[in-house]
């Protein structure tokens, strides 16, 4: 018998964490007070598609789907909460390689929504939701500070 995925749109704590994603947007705004142009993806939609689409794919097929996998495989299993030993350290490993190319405040913001895609990789099993949840998060964070 094959095992079914669970329907992560029909999850209630997947709809909170899109939710999430409006708090976290409107945090960074009023933390930063950017002017935005709502119409740049219009005029340059290859620069905004491949961050808001085709990055997040990328990032969650490399560290939700091989890292995440590696190390729920091959080290100790512990917990923080609801977090696991392998969710945190990919955490890690992705917020420390944003540091390379984004200044230290946005690259740090990346760790807490980082937490949630390794969580919905956990709880489903599989990538299709946090691949939702992280080109959710990228579009809304590049169409309004990418600009």
């Amino acid at each position: 018998m094959i095992k079914q995925q669970p329907q992560f749109w029909r999850d209630p704590l997947f709809h909170a964490a899109l939710g999430a994603a409006l708090a976290y947007w409107l945090a960074l705004y009023l933390l930063t007070r950017p002017s935005p142009d709502f119409t740049w993806p219009l005029r340059q939609p290859w620069r905004f598609l491949y961050p808001a689409l085709l990055y997040p794919l990328i990032e969650e097929l490399l560290f939700r789907g091989l890292v995440q996998d590696l190390a729920h495989r091959h080290l100790k299993a512990w917990t923080l909460g609801p977090l696991s030993h392998a969710n945190l350290i990919t955490s890690a490993l992705f917020t420390a390689l944003h540091f390379i190319n984004h200044p230290p405040l946005w690259a740090a913001a990346v760790w807490f929504p980082s937490l949630l895609f390794g969580f919905f990789k956990d709880r489903t099993g599989g990538l299709a939701a946090p691949m939702v949840l992280h080109v959710f998060y990228n579009s809304g964070y590049f169409w309004l500070f990418g600009g």
